[in-house]
């Protein structure tokens, strides 16, 4: 935490889903404006909640990436000096405004361009978006590099393995293991699953979190997603990333050593510590999170995933083990799939069989040389899996 210095400026991308709430609420726990100037804050459609952070935090720019909102956000702000963007431009808008420090928790592909262009200003990004590393990795990673910024993970899995990796000892790494809840279908058999709803799906047994990520850890999609995004941030090869199946969510995940040691980081699952920890790198702050009590914990479970009922996983591999666009377009397939079961035009299990369907059908996609690359291959990706998606809501 800074003191007796100019406050650090900060943008908080994505500010009014979990992520970004939480990091406003650790920004208060360190010292709010007497620290950090929030010079953005974005969000979707809850303009009320986004205006409502932009005064309290004392925002320069408050963006809602919704055009129709511009108005409502407009209004809800009247009365204050902050400014107010819309849609695409506002995101882009956004991403030029000086920061020192941006979290970057725009949930889906949406995120990528304006976390990519703040990577580029030379900014360290706390990153909690997913997409920028599966569908861009090689090309994110490398601007980070370029422009002589910091990347942190902030996902709580990806956070233990940053805080669990010696940097000395990057040789001696002989795998990372990610940990997963397993989520709300753990136990479930697959012919239980098939007929679950969203409502269901998004009951997450122990994180409080938004509607994809909830969804995603159900379907253990975001695991898939995790996967993939491991290799790009920590430099290992497929084959030496691994998943548990950890109930309790108190291991957040692993790094093994070739001397047979692994080293863990544990504690309650709440986002904050992983929030904070990318905030005030690389000092730990003081936060009002639980502590745990390993007496009333009284055990730790671990158990291997069940790829069959959980094909997500499978299909990650094969995005690793085939390398350039499949990890883009097993995720855009993946967030079309998930719409299309939100709206109830398709099964929980069939996000997987789209997914994977569309990753074969485009095998042949080639590589993400560039950032055109990318988007070509998602926006390709996306249309093949809602014809399949039509195909299979007429069918059923």
């Amino acid at each position: 935490m800074m003191t007796g210095n100019a406050p650090r400026r900060l943008s908080v991308f994505g500010s009014t889903g979990s992520i970004g709430q939480n990091t406003l609420d650790v920004i208060g726990q360190l010292g709010g404006r007497e620290n950090y100037e929030v010079s953005v804050v974005t969000g979707n459609e809850n303009v009320e909640l986004l205006a409502h952070q932009a005064r309290l935090a004392g925002a320069k720019l408050a963006v809602t990436a919704s055009d129709r909102m511009y108005d409502a956000l407009k209004a809800a702000l009247s009365g204050s000096d902050i400014a107010v963007a819309a849609g695409v431009s506002g995101l882009a808008e956004a991403a030029d405004i000086e920061a020192d420090w941006v979290m970057a928790a725009i949930v889906g592909t949406a995120g990528l361009a304006p976390t990519l262009a703040a990577a580029r200003r030379g900014a360290t990004i706390a990153l909690a978006n997913k997409e920028c590393l599966v569908s861009a990795g090689d090309l994110f990673v490398d601007a980070v590099r370029d422009a002589g910024g910091r990347l942190i993970p902030v996902d709580s899995e990806h956070s233990a393995i940053f805080q669990s990796l010696d940097e000395d000892q990057r040789h001696a790494v002989e795998r990372i293991i990610l940990t997963a809840s397993g989520g709300p279908f753990r136990t479930w058999s697959r012919a239980d699953m098939a007929n679950v709803t969203a409502a269901t799906a998004r009951a997450h047994p122990n994180w409080s979190m938004g509607l994809k990520i909830s969804i995603g850890s159900a379907s253990m999609f975001n695991k898939a997603l995790e996967m993939i995004e491991a290799k790009h941030l920590f430099g290992v090869r497929p084959d030496q990333i691994e998943v548990i199946v950890h109930p309790q969510s108190v291991v957040h995940s692993m790094v093994g050593y070739t001397d047979g040691s692994v080293i863990a980081q544990l504690g309650s699952p709440d986002m904050r510590t992983a929030i904070g920890y990318a905030l005030d790198y690389p000092r730990r702050p003081k936060l009002d999170v639980e502590r745990l009590d390993f007496a009333k914990l009284s055990r730790l479970d671990f158990e291997a995933p069940d790829e069959d009922r959980f094909p997500a996983l499978r299909l990650a591999r094969t995005a690793l083990e085939r390398g350039g666009l499949q990890g883009a377009i097993m995720n855009a397939a993946e967030e079309v799939a998930f719409q299309a079961f939100v709206d109830e035009r398709i099964g929980f299990l069939q996000m997987a069989d789209i997914a994977e369907a569309i990753m074969d059908r485009m095998t042949g996609a080639g590589g993400a040389n560039t950032m055109d690359d990318v988007f070509a291959a998602d926006a390709e990706a996306r249309d093949l899996a809602a014809e399949l998606v039509s195909i299979k809501e007429k069918a059923a």
